[in-house]
């Protein structure tokens, strides 16, 4: 076992920072280490204080308290420096609307004093190779969206921060991104991703940080935060007529049961569906309710969610 005197110094290191806005706390006492190579989703809903973080992380806010340190650097004293170690990549871009792929990303690339070459190389990354003649402006939103993903990919940057990258973005345009990113995670970059969407946290990143109200409610994988807060999977159900919710908290594997009369709507937390569901099943074909409506699954990173704060992702 490698003893914690020598562990690696991490990437991004943020000592309990706060920042406030008038009356808003946007985050408060933060602490959070990303070490090299490590892929990161801050999952919150809006308001969280997600975006705040990383904008300090960045270098674009200063902290009220609290210190942050990047690549063992400062932004007060290695500003210079740290640009060219980090790309970004914002949820909304502004671009010149009249210059075409190419040119934009040959635009960028000149800041870096980059080579031609280089162009070329993040055109196919980003699989805008087809588009490099087109005007910005007849661009999709998808492919604005990979247009601003290759400006920040440009440099070899070793840290790379998204800012909510597929909001606004159908399904499609969502997976299409996602298929790029996990491409180039095998370069080994560190990735801070900010995210309300649940399938992104858990199909892009290998740690996630749980965001409300400017604090950190809870970090790990996804395994480490289902075991530790997700105790249980759910049997949902709509009922007409009563349902015998005594009976039902006495079924094998029933943790807890929760009925609306009013709605008929109703959950169980059991401690497995298979345990559980022939008995209810049974329960409700011998009482005098029937059933509109039944789900039967895992609980998600919304379940925890809400479960911590009382809100859902998408709120």
């Amino acid at each position: 076992m490698v003893s914690k005197s020598f562990r690696t110094p991490a990437v991004i290191e943020v000592r309990n920072v706060s920042k406030s806005f008038k009356d808003t706390d946007a985050v408060r006492n933060v602490n959070l280490r990303v070490d090299s190579g490590e892929s990161v989703a801050l999952l919150g809903p809006n308001g969280a204080g997600k975006t705040t973080l990383v904008e300090m992380i960045e270098g674009v806010q200063c902290p009220d308290c609290g210190e942050i340190h990047i690549l063992g650097k400062t932004w007060a004293q290695d500003e210079y420096l740290l640009r060219q170690e980090m790309g970004l990549a914002l949820q909304e871009t502004r671009f010149q609307e009249r210059l075409t792929v190419e040119e934009t990303l040959g635009l960028f690339a000149s800041f870096y004093r980059l080579q031609p070459e280089r162009t070329h190389e993040v055109l196919h990354t980003v699989q805008l190779q087809n588009k490099c003649r087109t005007w910005v402006s007849q661009l999709s939103g998808g492919q604005r969206q990979r247009l601003a993903l290759g400006i920040a990919l440009l440099p070899r940057p070793r840290i790379l921060i998204l800012d909510e990258p597929t909001t606004g973005l159908d399904p499609n345009a969502r997976r299409d991104l996602w298929k790029i990113l996990e491409a180039f995670q095998a370069t080994g970059t560190t990735l801070i991703l900010t995210t309300h969407y649940m399938e992104e946290a858990e199909y892009l990143c290998e740690r996630i940080v749980m965001m409300d109200q400017g604090q950190i409610l809870a970090e790990g994988t996804l395994a480490q935060l289902l075991d530790q807060f997700g105790e249980g999977d759910l049997i949902e159900f709509v009922s007409e007529g009563a349902f015998p919710a005594e009976v039902a908290r006495k079924l094998p594997g029933v943790l807890t049961c929760r009925w609306n009369p009013d709605t008929g709507q109703g959950r169980l937390t059991v401690q497995g569906i298979f345990e559980t569901l022939p008995g209810f099943l049974e329960l409700i074909k011998n009482s005098v309710c029937s059933l509109t409506s039944l789900e039967c699954r895992r609980r998600t990173l919304d379940d925890l969610f809400v479960a911590m704060s009382g809100r859902h992702l998408d709120e």
